[in-house]
């Protein structure tokens, strides 16, 4: 498949799946989307199920990209959640829709997908946590802050941020320095407040 068709496929099946779920996600709207025929769909995918776990396991191999990435000599918590977000970031500009998609997994009820999607998820997810948090130093925080609670602010945020950054970017790369430097001065706000 090309480059550019498999992209176009990809973001407008993850874009049908997460908006209808797998049972009723219309191959109609997929091709309609990605401006293809039905039977080009059909010449990669043999049904709708075969697609969709092939998006499940793009959306892993991007997941676990990001995770080979963290530095685990970094042991700053907000700068190691900030390089992982800028890589998000980059990926949400080129397939819109895959964190999107990985997450609406975990709603998903079709019990024709539900058992098979459990145990591919919740590994990726596990191991992800697992890594994320591995060797950071947790002595940074003033004494009295629930370290969770601020772990989980620093998360929202960031996603926050993110999805601003992708809805308002047309190329990452224009003014990507611009959106660097306000993520900058937002975790400095919650680094002051959180750290020693």
């Amino acid at each position: 498949m090309k480059t550019e068709k498999q992209e176009l496929i990809i973001n407008s099946a993850t874009k049908e799946f997460v908006k209808s779920g797998f049972e009723k996600a219309s191959t109609n709207e997929i091709v309609k989307e990605a401006n293809i025929s039905k039977g080009s769909l059909f010449n990669y995918f043999n049904s709708k199920k075969e697609l969709y776990f092939y998006l499940i396991e793009y959306g892993v191999q991007v997941v676990e990209q990001i995770y080979e990435q963290i530095d685990l000599n970094e042991t700053d918590l907000f700068k190691r959640i900030e390089k992982l977000g800028l890589k998000k970031l980059h990926i949400q500009r080129k397939f819109p829709q895959v964190f999107d998609f990985l997450t609406s997994l975990a709603h998903e009820e079709s019990d024709e997908v539900k058992d098979d999607i459990q145990h591919k998820i919740n590994y990726i997810f596990e191991r992800g946590i697992e890594k994320l948090y591995q060797n950071i130093d947790y002595s940074k925080f003033r004494e009295g802050i629930n370290v969770q609670k601020a772990i989980d602010i620093l998360n929202w945020t960031m996603l926050g941020f993110a999805e601003r950054a992708v809805n308002q970017l047309d190329t990452f790369e224009e003014v990507g320095e611009q959106y660097i430097k306000e993520w900058e001065s937002y975790s400095k706000v919650l680094r002051d407040s959180f750290y020693k």
